[in-house]
């Protein structure tokens, strides 16, 4: 396997900047409107906002509006959640199931069926992700945490089914022989660069058998540190994919 070393020239005047309880300031601002906004109308324009950002971060708020007083925003936020198409969200769904309001249930089950739609699809690889590691010593607990799952749903997004982080071989291998794919275990990295930005590196390794196959990696300036991560982490899944094969 080649590896890959790629500059990202970004200017990312046009992102809006991300701050946290939500790293992102956009998800951060749709999640107040949500959650504490006077009218119906725009706490489910901010859910359907949020259903269209295309974030992990957007799950929470989205889950908690199930429970909003009015109907209208109960189900804009179900519809929400089937077009963000985060895995977790069926719980929060499956939860509400005994909602008695009849456009909002109907929005509840047609969004499990979306999810678990795609929950079921025929993975083409199996991959284990074993955290992202800081090497720059200044990024928040939350910023990490942020950009792993930024990392899954790209995963998710490009057919991997997710191994969970502590399995035993034999298990692994149940799995691979039951889907006919291989098993890769990717271990991220964030560095430091001179001009002041920020490397995302992922090793790649053979899953279970851990032989070392490769290595990719992104580099990336011109904004802050929350801002670099999210244009970096899912792009260094696609190169990843690509690189390593999963089409394959």
């Amino acid at each position: 396997m080649r590896c890959s070393s790629s500059l990202l020239a970004l200017v990312l005047l046009s992102l809006p900047g991300f701050a946290l309880a939500q790293v992102d300031p956009r998800i951060a601002s749709l999640s107040k409107q949500l959650g504490s906004g006077q009218e119906p109308k725009a706490r489910s324009q901010a859910a359907l906002g949020l259903g269209s950002s295309d974030d992990p971060e957007a799950l929470q708020p989205l889950c908690a509006a199930l429970k909003d007083s009015s109907e209208q925003v109960r189900a804009a936020s179900a519809q929400a959640l089937g077009k963000l198409k985060e895995l977790a969200g069926l719980e929060c769904l499956k939860a509400r199931k005994s909602e008695t309001d009849a456009a909002t249930k109907a929005a509840i089950q047609a969004s499990i069926e979306a999810l678990q739609a795609f929950k079921d699809r025929t993975p083409r690889v199996y991959v284990q992700l074993s955290g992202v590691k800081d090497k720059t010593g200044q990024l928040k607990p939350e910023v990490l945490k942020v950009t792993e799952a930024r990392m899954r749903r790209k995963l998710t997004q490009v057919g991997a089914m997710l191994a969970p982080t502590k399995e035993s071989k034999s298990a692994a291998q149940g799995v691979l022989r039951k889907h006919g794919i291989q098993g890769f275990r990717l271990q991220a990295e964030i560095h430091p660069t001179e001009g002041g930005g920020l490397r995302v590196s992922v090793v790649c390794i053979s899953y279970p058998d851990q032989a070392l196959l490769g290595d990719v990696e992104l580099q990336a300036s011109g904004a802050k540190p929350e801002e670099l991560l999210k244009v970096l982490a899912p792009r260094i899944i696609d190169e990843a994919a690509d690189t390593f094969e999963w089409d394959t």
